[in-house]
């Protein structure tokens, strides 16, 4: 038989013919993806889920080249505080229930399963779930998390929580 096939064997086989292995997502995209790919198999995170009343629960999920994977339940109630990742890019997605995430100048936003965020190194917010039911999210953070630093929260734009407003002159008629 004259045919490549026949020639060069099978090219599966033959390493040079392969595109190399990516180490990790490179792009945004590919690390949404990610996340879409574990959240899809529920029998991958479902039985690793448990509920703690007293704090938030976490449980390291998977680790890469460089990044990791968490997945976190949240009780009514239960919030992050305001925070940032550090250094860390991060996506993160609601499996299931509903959380209210809080950022300075763009208001909340209310993730339900499906719904995806993705995030910048120093990107500071707040994730809470207001709701009446538990929830679960999925978050991967590149390079792997490794400070949460924690930030005041804001009552209004610019002004932190507990700080009142300047009085103002009593008018005069």
């Amino acid at each position: 038989m004259d045919n490549d096939n026949a020639i060069a064997g099978d090219p599966t086989a033959l390493p040079h013919l392969l595109p190399p292995l990516a180490e990790h997502p490179a792009t945004v995209a590919e690390f949404a993806a990610l996340v879409a790919g574990i959240a899809e198999d529920r029998s991958c995170w479902q039985p690793l889920v448990r509920y703690d009343a007293a704090s938030r629960w976490y449980h390291r999920l998977r680790t890469g080249p460089g990044y990791e994977v968490w997945l976190l339940s949240w009780v009514p109630g239960q919030g992050s505080g305001r925070h940032d990742h550090g250094r860390s890019s991060g996506v993160c997605a609601v499996l299931s229930g509903a959380l209210t995430e809080s950022a300075a100048g763009r208001g909340e936003r209310v993730l339900t399963p499906g719904s995806m965020r993705a995030f910048a190194p120093g990107y500071v917010h707040e994730m809470v779930n207001v709701s009446l039911e538990p929830a679960v999210s999925l978050h991967v953070y590149f390079p792997g998390l490794t400070e949460m630093r924690m930030h005041p929260r804001l009552a209004a734009p610019g002004r932190p929580v507990g700080e009142e407003p300047a009085p103002r002159a009593a008018l005069t008629c």
